[in-house]
């Protein structure tokens, strides 16, 4: 099987699955359903759910029911988080992939709502799911934890945090990694991270994982400011006005290209210890590092 093809069979489980779980816990009221299905579906990559079930059958050979509730409870946090990400209050964009953003379709209220619902549905979905593994329960707890430490105020939140506030901590660069360690590479380790302990892996394949997820999350973060550029002048434009700081504004395009090729690289060496039951998650790495505009 091709990687596209892989690629798009996991896509479409879990897009059936999150149109199962939503069509069960939310039919009235009606606008906060619509609000949710308009950012959920059509959604983007679906990376984060893709990275987990990936890892938990591949790696693991993990049983589908079980870890399709995480995979939609990641893909529901990541969601969450762009609708909140989008508001005014915060990065006050007007468009997401292309179309105008939640709150310009369905207002503030019905944005903010539908972030929380979906935040919420998560940890119930994963909550219920694990009820029926009394067995191994334990290693369901220890896997949510993980994915709450990745999405709270210790990762994801903290990184939107300093990116609003913008207050530098010992210079731009240890300012700009703490940024997107946080908003960006927590919830992509967690993804896989998860996924191992759920499974109860070793703490080799963990701490491999662990290090293969944070490197791809800081690349994807990298390769997604560098496609926003197309010129140094264009950085020297952004760096004056936008008040954000991004890889280019302050590695320069081909210094963040360098970075971006590094942090592959170490996410490929990480895989070595799976071997060939690790062929598609290298195969997402170098998807990653491939992107183009």
């Amino acid at each position: 099987m091709s990687f596209n093809t892989e690629y798009l069979a996991y896509k479409s489980q879990i897009d059936a699955a999150l149109k199962d779980y939503l069509g069960q816990a939310v039919q009235y009221p009606k606008t906060l359903r619509m609000s949710i299905e308009y950012s959920l579906f059509p959604g983007g990559k679906r990376l984060r759910p893709i990275l987990f079930m990936s890892s938990f059958e591949g790696l693991f050979n993990g049983d589908q029911k079980a870890g399709l509730p995480f995979a939609c409870a990641l893909e529901m946090i990541h969601t969450y988080s762009l609708i909140h990400d989008d508001l005014p209050a915060m990065d006050d964009d007007d468009y997401r992939r292309g179309n105008l953003t939640n709150h310009k379709v369905f207002g503030e209220a019905a944005a903010i709502l539908a972030g929380d619902a979906l935040l919420n549905l998560a940890y119930e979905i994963m909550l219920e799911n694990a009820l029926n593994y009394p067995d191994n329960l334990s290693a369901h707890i220890k896997a949510m934890k993980l994915i709450a430490d990745a999405c709270g105020a210790k990762g994801m939140i903290g990184g939107q945090m300093a990116d609003i506030e913008m207050q530098w901590r010992t210079s731009a660069e240890d300012t700009l990694e703490y940024i997107h360690q946080n908003k960006t590479a927590a919830l992509i380790e967690a993804s896989l991270t998860a996924a191992a302990v759920l499974s109860n892996a070793k703490k080799n394949e963990l701490d491999a994982l662990s290090s293969f997820g944070n490197s791809i999350g800081l690349a994807f973060q990298i390769i997604d400011d560098v496609l926003d550029f197309k010129s140094e002048d264009n950085i020297l434009e952004c760096g004056q006005k936008c008040g954000k700081l991004t890889y280019p504004i302050v590695y320069g395009l081909e210094g963040s290209k360098n970075k971006a090729q590094s942090m592959i690289d170490n996410a490929l060496a990480n895989l070595d210890i799976f071997g060939e039951r690790a062929s598609f998650l290298r195969q997402i790495a170098l998807f990653l590092a491939g992107r183009s505009e």
